[in-house]
């Protein structure tokens, strides 16, 4: 008997569950990098008060350490946002895919090489920061209507905790420590819908079911 209008689908494919691992692999190597080079710098950095962006800095004995982090999280992130698309729909899979380019950007544009160079970073970490915190809120209602309601919900917390923290990144209070709040609260969200998509507890989506979705 048909009690929804959602068609049964098959479970993902090992192509997909693979290519979903980029969502724990993106903010892994992300969170990774920030917290050794915190570690291992010479210079005078305070994860509390100081942007993760001064650890890839020109001069810095931190930056290719930071630059890969950033790298594999602008590479790696893309790849799950095109798992998403299948298996959630929605818009969710576009900001997971501009937050990836965005970091790769910043990675290209490191603060202290020139003012122009620091007003690009400027642009693209806040179109990371702000492409970041829509994924999990994008994907929450496309998760709820086909009960993922867990998921959904954590989306939903994830993302406010991400949007909140970042504009206060702008405030007199400690960019450093809201910066790490706001990303690792997405990045989370990332990893553990990733990992659903993995394990199999997601089902992927018919095409035409995702597209009307």
């Amino acid at each position: 008997m048909r009690t929804s209008g959602i068609r049964a689908s098959p479970s993902p494919s090992t192509n997909v569950r693979s290519a979903a691992l980029g969502g724990v692999i993106g903010p892994a190597v992300f969170i990774g990098a920030w917290t050794i080079s915190a570690a291992i710098t010479t210079r005078e950095y305070s994860t509390i008060d100081d942007a993760i962006s001064g650890l890839a800095a020109v001069g810095a004995d931190s930056r290719p350490l930071m630059t890969a982090g950033f790298i594999g999280f602008g590479v790696a992130v893309p790849v799950y946002a095109a798992v998403l698309r299948r298996v959630v729909g929605g818009a969710a899979w576009l900001t997971a895919t501009a937050t990836g380019i965005a970091t790769l950007a910043v990675s290209a544009t490191p603060l202290d090489r020139s003012t122009t160079t620091d007003t690009w970073h400027a642009v693209f970490a806040g179109i990371g920061y702000v492409t970041l915190a829509a994924t999990p809120l994008l994907a929450a209602r496309p998760l709820l209507q086909h009960g993922h309601r867990s998921l959904g919900g954590l989306g939903i917390v994830a993302g406010a905790v991400s949007a909140i923290s970042l504009v206060l990144t702008a405030s007199s209070l400690p960019t450093g420590l809201f910066q790490r709040l706001g990303l690792t609260a997405a990045d989370v969200w990332i990893a553990t819908s990733a990992l659903a998509i993995s394990g199999g507890r997601l089902r992927v989506k018919p095409l035409r079911a995702a597209r009307n979705a």
